[in-house]
């Protein structure tokens, strides 16, 4: 039984814990008029989570076997729906977990997770969790519970789905309106899994201290309301159904949970299966010391397609190419230029390595000569039967990257050892080629090696690469992201590279310099790749800072005490595809 009816509900909350609960059980009736077979809630439904002190978090936080949580069980059963709520937990004395629960059909509670990521004054008031949160097998399938900032980053869903969630059930308390904008749906594609995300409307803090709120930290009282928008999400990325920004709302959508168990690309390629854990132990590490000073404070860049030609016959068609891109390179200011994979290979595939290899050389050789002393330009080449990311300057190849992943498209080439970085004038610098970017982990593992920009010449297989990906990988790391690619067509919409950059205004609560705040917490600024050439300035320097709250740095507060699953290779049954390429 795959098949199910997921609702989300979205609501507002006070710091009246009984008026709350009177609200979650009208909620509950209001999402079972829909008839589903599972309803999620948004974060902190017993109370705001805004607290005097200590004791008074210990006041409004609940027991596990209280009135309110067994209110919660008979609605599920009442309604015969599982149900997901998100509260404040009562520990030993004076500790408070954020947890979500979830009940069955038939009110029994069957497991709870605690909240590995706290953010800014939670960190005040709570305890985090120490393990990994666990997978819940239902009668419809396998479900991952979380909230609110355990999903902005990678590490807890992707802990899930590797784990067999097919379901993601996230509950929001969120006035950012990049939560729902891209880090909420960036997590289904890139794990290829369901979605269910909930959120609050209304004042996220007591409305009778709102104005003095807002003065005090420089946030307009709108932007201190939760952000709705809660939203269901498909294993592709594409939103099934979403509520508005700020009212009450239930909305839902069937879905089939066995379309979640593939987790290949269109190519075939298994990005599960061929996911390489050894490269990724940085991740399991403290993150405290990591050096990511430096940066240039702004760069121009440029993105160059080229224009595609009739020719059939390989040598010609590259040798075109590397002529256009010389002229391209004549012409430019940009310090650093950016080229999508295999730019001289027709349809960015390999047909004669030697061919390929041939045309290689000779584009390093003629891009050297056309470049001046400044500027520098990355792509990917074969070399020795492996396709390699490459930046070269006036002196040929001035730093490489062997693709690091399997992928069917390039099942030809060999793989790199380890992730490499290079220290330019315009500051750290890593280069992903292939499918490398849509691993999270080896991206991660380049932001705790002090990275400041990520250059990737790609040839996007799939929509959410453009639409999320990417744009996630900038956002939830604090990098620049600089990424070329052929036009590709889907359902009629194109797609191809992106330009991220970062806000130098960025940690929530200290001065803003260049703009006000908007309601945008950590969404990077984009310039979406279009034809022939794209420009756009980036701020390396802004990489720097990681400071997304007091207590929260996208780093050294990651959870990366419980990533036990990020760093170990998966069951020998669903790893034989990639120890078949890695050895």
């Amino acid at each position: 039984m795959n098949k199910l009816r997921v609702a989300v509900l979205q609501f507002a909350s006070t710091l009246n814990v009984e008026e709350n609960l009177d609200t979650c059980l009208r909620m509950l009736a209001k999402g079972a008029e829909v008839k589903p077979n599972l309803m999620v809630m948004p974060e902190f439904c017993n109370a705001l989570s805004w607290y005097e002190n200590q004791e008074h978090a210990w006041q409004l936080a609940l027991d596990l076997d209280g009135e309110f949580l067994n209110a919660i069980a008979k609605s599920a059963k009442k309604f015969n729906s599982y149900v997901v709520i998100n509260v404040s937990l009562r520990r030993t004395y004076p500790d408070i977990t954020v947890t979500s629960c979830l009940f069955s059909p038939e009110g029994e509670l069957l497991v709870t997770a605690d909240k590995q990521t706290l953010m800014g004054h939670e960190n005040d008031f709570f305890v985090r969790a120490s393990t990994e949160s666990p997978v819940i097998a239902t009668k419809y399938g396998k479900l991952g519970i979380f909230p609110c900032r355990d999903g902005v980053t990678f590490e807890t869903p992707r802990s899930l789905a590797l784990r067999g969630a097919q379901l993601f059930c996230d509950s929001l308390n969120s006035f950012a309106i990049d939560e729902a904008s891209l880090h909420v749906p960036a997590r289904a594609p890139e794990n290829k899994v369901f979605l269910a995300a909930a959120n609050k409307v209304g004042p996220l803090i007591p409305e009778e201290i709102l104005s003095d709120v807002a003065q005090a930290t420089n946030i307009p009282e709108k932007f201190l309301m939760g952000a709705g928008e809660s939203q269901i999400v498909d294993p592709n990325g594409k939103v099934l159904a979403k509520a508005p920004a700020n009212t009450e709302a239930v909305v839902y959508a069937d879905i089939d949970l066995s379309l979640a168990n593939s987790k290949r690309r269109p190519d075939g390629t298994d990005l599960f299966a061929n996911r390489r854990p050894e490269l990724y132990q940085q991740i399991a590490a403290d993150a405290a010391q990591v050096d990511c000073s430096g940066g240039a404070n702004t760069v121009d860049v440029s993105l160059f397609q080229g224009v595609d030609t009739a020719d059939s016959d390989e040598l010609i068609y590259g040798e075109n190419q590397i002529e256009q891109v010389v002229k391209y390179v004549k012409s430019q200011a940009a310090k650093l230029i950016v080229l999508p994979e295999l730019f001289f290979a027709k349809n960015a595939q390999v047909g004669n390595i030697k061919t390929a290899e041939s045309l290689s050389q000779q584009a390093i050789t003629s891009i050297a000569d056309a470049l001046n002393k400044e500027q520098v330009i990355a792509t990917s080449i074969v070399i020795e039967e492996t396709l390699v990311a490459v930046l070269i300057s006036q002196e040929g190849i001035l730093f490489s990257q062997p693709l690091l992943h399997f992928c069917q498209r390039h099942g030809w080439s060999n793989h790199g050892a380890e992730l490499r970085t290079f220290d330019s004038p315009l500051g750290r610098i890593a280069l992903l080629t292939g499918d490398d970017a849509s691993y999270p982990e080896i991206v991660k593992v380049a932001a705790l090696k002090g990275v400041h920009i990520l250059v990737c010449p790609i040839d996007i297989q799939e929509p959410w690469e453009a639409q999320y990906g990417l744009l996630s990988r900038a956002a939830e790391n604090r990098i620049c992201v600089v990424s070329s690619s052929r036009t590709k067509h889907f359902d009629d919409v194109e797609y191809a590279g992106v330009i991220a950059t970062l806000e130098r205004d960025f940690t929530i609560l200290t001065p803003w310099q260049e703009r006000k705040f908007d309601g945008y917490i950590n969404n990077p600024l984009v310039t979406q790749q279009v034809s022939h050439s794209t420009l756009a300035t980036i701020h390396p320097h802004a990489a720097t800072n990681k400071l997304m709250s007091a207590n929260t740095d996208l780093l050294a507060h990651r959870p990366w005490q419980p990533t036990a699953t990020l760093v170990k290779a998966l069951e020998a049954e669903n790893t034989e595809i990639g120890l078949s390429h890695y050895g």
